[in-house]
């Protein structure tokens, strides 16, 4: 039971932590000129970005850029790992291959949520830093049935260019094993 509690705590700050990124991240600029933008967007008219860019993560190794951080005592039993907590901080990258330009990092949590399928539920924050969107961020809270060829994942917000964001993302495995994966990500995302 004290584990339990242990685990629940640990997912909450977790998740309390992986919220309060975008707020932290969008006070970059001077409050007055975000007032100042605030004041216009009634005028704005929405603006739709779609972004193409592949995930990597890996859970061995040398330098992970996933790893665990909690479980519950039935994970080991559980064919979903039901119950098991990770925090990643993974490139993002222009292609598939590893070497291919970082266009930004992907940095958040996933714990497998499902007991019957394969279910994760993922609050990630996707860190630009290239190009026009360095600095920007785009916000993902949602299940990615990582099993299934296609996911959709609802866009809850964003910072920098992103501000306001809302839209989605499309997840795709491109490679699978035991120890990495490369995702192939289509986003939509509406903003101003």
């Amino acid at each position: 039971m004290a584990g339990t509690a242990k685990l629940a705590a640990l997912v909450l700050l977790i998740f309390s932590l992986g919220m309060a990124m975008p707020l932290v991240h969008s006070n970059l600029e001077d409050p007055k000129e975000v007032d100042k933008w605030f004041q216009k967007l009634q005028y704005a008219k929405a603006k739709v970005s779609r972004l193409h860019f592949y995930f990597h993560d890996t859970t061995t190794g040398k330098n992970p850029s996933a790893v665990r951080v909690a479980q519950a005592p039935i994970t080991g039993k559980s064919p979903t790992l039901f119950g098991q907590v990770n925090i990643f901080d993974d490139p993002l990258t222009e292609g598939p291959e590893p070497t291919s330009r970082l266009v930004g990092r992907a940095q958040g949590l996933y714990g497998s949520a499902g007991q019957q399928e394969l279910g994760l539920l993922v609050a990630m924050n996707l860190v630009f830093t290239a190009g026009r969107l360095n600095a920007s961020s785009i916000t993902i809270l949602g299940r990615n049935a990582a099993l299934q060829t296609h996911r959709e994942m609802p866009i809850i917000g964003g910072t920098g260019v992103f501000r306001l964001a809302r839209g989605f993302a499309i997840a795709k495995t491109h490679y699978l094993n035991f120890t990495s994966a490369i995702v192939e990500y289509n986003v939509v995302a509406i903003h101003y």
